[in-house]
């Protein structure tokens, strides 16, 4: 029986790791922790250029990879392409911004 409880114990613990591995994250994948992280992120710049007055008639798409933020779409003007990233550089959790946004 003692034996048994041994053998049940390294399997269950065995599970256990392996399921703590298959959330950890690589450098070419997000893990869980790093997808709602991202998502979190992604929401904020979202908000934020939503509040912006000069901006919430844009449509700017935003996506998020590991705390790097693209921004994306169409605006009409270059001081409505840095205002935007100006604001996606203040939300808390940015790492960086790449500007892939055009002027209209």
């Amino acid at each position: 029986m003692t034996q048994f409880k041994f053998h049940l114990s390294a399997f269950f613990l065995t599970v256990l790791m392996v399921s703590f591995l298959g959330c950890a994250s690589t450098p070419g994948q997000r893990g869980t922790g790093d997808y709602i992280d991202d998502s979190v992120i992604t929401t904020k710049v979202k908000a934020a250029i939503f509040n912006e007055p000069s901006l919430s008639t844009y449509e700017i798409n935003v996506e998020t990879f590991k705390g790097r933020v693209q921004l994306s779409g169409f605006v009409g003007s270059q001081a409505e392409i840095n205002r935007a990233v100006e604001v996606a550089r203040s939300v808390k959790g940015v790492q960086s911004v790449t500007n892939d946004m055009r002027v209209k």
